[in-house]
């Protein structure tokens, strides 16, 4: 159904209709009720706590029996969701930092990971730089992506090198971008 097919049928349907529907979508779908809390009351703060506990999960369990997962697809879907409660582009870019650092610092406290780790990290370090970039976040984030390439820096697979070039492609040093303005 499209949204306009959607808007039709809700013009033409009554309020307490409308009602039941809702609270029907709220008692069949998580997605729904967790949506319509946070459009109640929206507290973005908690929700991304919420959310950098699933991240921090996959590279650092809580439960010291447990080994990590790094579950790239659990990581995306946890960023996924969150944009989807509409918060604030500050708290999405900080969502994705943590989940850079979280990788990053993975990497640096075990050692070399696989290849299919690495290309995930630098797809996902990509998009969040070019996040950071699009919405002119740097200010509030550039030391903490600093940290991430300092914590890839011993690793393998040309891993440094390709997120360094991502970073500085994006950011110059100071003293180019000191000359371009």
């Amino acid at each position: 159904m499209s949204k306009s097919a959607l808007k039709l049928l809700l013009n033409s349907m009554s309020k307490g209709d409308i009602i039941k529907m809702v609270l029907e979508l709220y008692s069949a779908r998580k997605e729904a009720k967790e949506y319509l809390d946070f459009y109640v009351e929206p507290d973005e703060k908690s929700k991304l706590e919420e959310y950098k506990r699933i991240i921090q999960e996959e590279f650092y369990p809580s439960k010291e029996t447990r080994l990590p997962k790094t579950r790239f697809s659990v990581c995306r879907k946890a960023i996924s969701d969150f944009k989807k409660l509409k918060p604030s582009e500050e708290l999405i870019a900080e969502l994705m930092v943590f989940y850079m650092e979280s990788a990053c610092r993975f990497t640096y406290d075990y050692g070399d990971m696989w290849e299919q780790f690495y290309d995930s990290v630098e797809s996902n370090f990509e998009k969040t730089l070019l996040y950071i970039d699009k919405y002119n976040l740097w200010d509030k984030f550039e030391s903490r992506i600093k940290m991430c390439l300092r914590w890839a820096s011993p690793c393998g697979w040309g891993f440094p090198d390709s997120l360094n070039d991502m970073y500085y492609e994006l950011r110059p040093p100071t003293w180019t971008r000191n000359k371009q303005e």
